[in-house]
């Protein structure tokens, strides 16, 4: 069990993590930090002099429009963030993906006594939210607004406060425990990077997940993950550079995406047929099958799209080490290497993965590509805070997520609730929950009854998560689903797709969102399909001419 440590000392301005035998920290919290992105995370950059946020909050006068506030400035004190009542509950909530907007959307929904409905701030680094499930279909030309709406606009029409910023510093003050005459009556601080503070009655951990790439020597540098709208679009980017720079010449797309579980495998799938027969893609694997954990219907269904999409399937093979290929290494030379599809171009990086067998006996590869796509390994980016001589402690599990216990509260915190990612929440048979979009819906929904419930007095609901299938994409108009309310049943191809589509476009976080996607999704199928309509009556038009002739 590891521990981060806290201090209720508002005055100390560094950052200490106590933990026994833990590696260093420090590259979970990297000095600089991406603009884009869902989840919020923790920034140790203690010399930066210049900070910026952004606001998109709701009018604090009680009306619904959302209001637009920039601030750029060189922080030197603090500034209090202004609650528009002090006397109602204030709920902030860190991490604006599927746990913290849900949660921040279930809370609005309910009903409340007028002097106890909370007031409630989102936190996250990004202007958007990203629909993640829907993250690979930005590589097939969906639009981006459709699955990666503002913030501003989803919360217009609601009393949720928005803030573009990032988490620096916590400093709970509930660890004096839920009874008796010590138990604490009011949350906590949050300190923001851009020198705002914000206190809180009750706090909401979902935080989510950054992608790992310190696993493996060179993929820092030369691998790019697919986990944010940022790496949709750096991936989405390179590709057409590629693209355009072997249009119309004798030469493949070479692309290596490392992992097949569900997300490597929906990414080869998607950047294959993208690809076509420009290109060749390469899945790598330690396991010696795809999608271990998956149903067997959606686990086959995906292997029988990958093979006929001619995805090259690396199964027993772990990645050593990735460089960039000097200009003395040709590509005919690398095991593993087709020398009659691939030739060397002289302005093209390529870099070098080198393979190693999982099993005894099995000879290593070397394999070259174009680009390298990461989908292995997760860290969730909890903030590591001040310590003190007094600290005061929030229990992690070795990922680095929060042990609740099963309404979801931290331990030792009943006024800290924590989340998908941010979360150790385990089943009845002590297994934890797994990171996925299903587990946060389902969490996001307990997590708002629990604190209406924490509220009002009432006793809180346990959380029990209900497994309703899984669904996997494998192109523009290919998926996978498995209900488990159908033993044995899967539904592929078209009709797999649109059941998808359906059942996402009823996740959307809101009614306006979902009409204006549906609207969006039913006039393109019905362009496509007049389009598929003229080709076909073209196609025996043009038989019937040359019969006749």
């Amino acid at each position: 069990m590891s521990h981060i440590a806290f201090t209720t000392s508002a005055t100390h301005a560094a950052v200490a993590f106590h933990r026994s035998g833990a590696k260093q920290w420090s590259t979970l919290f990297p000095t600089t930090w991406r603009t884009r992105g869902t989840n919020s995370s923790l920034s140790l950059n203690s010399n930066r002099k210049r900070l910026q946020s952004r606001f998109f909050a709701s009018a604090t006068n009680g009306g619904n429009g959302a209001v637009v506030d920039e601030i750029s400035e060189t922080v030197k004190a603090h500034t209090n963030f202004v609650w528009p009542d002090n006397k109602k509950p204030r709920v902030c909530i860190l991490g604006g993906g599927f746990g913290g907007l849900y949660t921040a959307l279930r809370l609005e929904s309910l009903e409340w006594p007028d002097d106890k409905k909370p007031q409630i701030a989102l936190v996250d680094q990004s202007e958007r939210f990203v629909f993640k499930p829907m993250l690979y279909e930005l590589l097939s030309g969906v639009d981006e607004w459709e699955i990666a709406p503002y913030f501003s606009d989803l919360l217009a029409n609601t009393g949720v406060r928005f803030l573009k910023d990032r988490v620096k510093v916590l400093h709970p003050s509930d660890h004096a425990g839920v009874n008796g005459p010590n138990a604490s009556t009011r949350g906590g601080t949050v300190h923001l990077e851009s020198g705002l503070h914000i206190e809180y009655d009750w706090l909401v951990l979902a935080l989510g997940a950054e992608a790992k790439l310190d696993l493996v020597p060179g993929a820092v540098e030369f691998a790019i993950p697919f986990s944010t709208l940022e790496d949709a679009r750096k991936v989405n980017n390179r590709l057409k550079i590629l693209e355009r720079k072997t249009f119309g010449k004798d030469r493949q797309i070479s692309v290596a995406i490392v992992g097949c579980g569900y997300s490597g495998v929906e990414l080869a799938a998607t950047v294959a047929e993208r690809l076509q027969n420009r290109g060749v893609v390469r899945a790598i694997n330690v396991e010696t099958t795809i999608c271990p954990t998956a149903p067997p219907g959606n686990r086959e269904a995906a292997l029988k799209v990958l093979l006929s999409r001619k995805v090259e399937l690396l199964l027993g093979y772990f990645v050593n080490c990735i460089r960039r290929a000097s200009e003395l290494e040709s590509s005919n030379t690398l095991t593993g290497v087709d020398e009659n599809r691939i030739e060397t171009v002289p302005d093209f990086e390529k870099y070098i993965l080198e393979l190693q067998p999982a099993e005894r006996g099995v000879q290593s590869k070397v394999i070259e590509a174009d680009l390298v796509l990461w989908t292995v390994g997760s860290k969730p980016p909890l903030p590591h805070l001040e310590y003190s001589d007094v600290p005061f402690v929030i229990p992690l599990n070795a990922r680095g997520q929060a042990e609740t216990d099963e309404t979801l509260r931290v331990k030792g915190h009943p006024r800290i609730f924590a989340l998908g990612d941010s979360s150790a929440l385990r089943d009845s048979n002590g297994r934890i929950l797994p990171a996925t979009a299903q587990v946060a819906f389902q969490q996001a929904d307990f997590t708002g009854w629990n604190l209406w419930a924490a509220i009002n007095g009432r006793p809180l609901l346990p959380f029990r998560f209900q497994n309703l299938g899984e669904m996997m994409v494998l192109g523009r108009y290919d998926a996978a689903i498995s209900p488990s309310f159908v033993e044995g049943l899967t539904l592929e191809g078209p009709i797999g797709h649109t059941a998808r589509k359906i059942a996402y476009l009823m996740r959307l976080p809101t009614d306006e969102h979902r009409l204006k996607v549906g609207i969006s999704w039913f006039t393109k199928s019905a362009i496509d399909s007049v389009s598929l309509l003229q080709s076909t009556l073209s196609k025996v038009l043009s038989d019937s001419t040359t019969q006749s002739d």
